[in-house]
């Protein structure tokens, strides 16, 4: 026998089940409107991220450490 929370727990799979499919019907209908969307869009979203070469990182760490060293003598 099941028991309340399971079943409300099926009609909720049930409820999202048809969420997802009604989402994916929207998906389709957009796609269709701009097909230029269709690649996946990651690249679009966050730019490829810039190396530091380790003669910058640790131009960077100096001068952070600076910064704080300073910080630190002021409070």
């Amino acid at each position: 026998m099941s028991s309340a929370s399971d079943r409300t727990r099926e009609w909720a799979r049930l409820g999202a089940q048809a969420r997802l499919a009604e989402i994916e019907q929207e998906r389709a209908a957009i796609l269709e409107e701009f097909p230029d969307l269709q690649s996946s869009g990651q690249e679009r979203l966050a730019p490829p991220r810039r190396r530091l070469s380790p003669a910058a990182r640790k131009k960077l760490s100096d001068g952070m450490r600076r910064y704080w060293a300073k910080q630190k003598n002021r409070g």
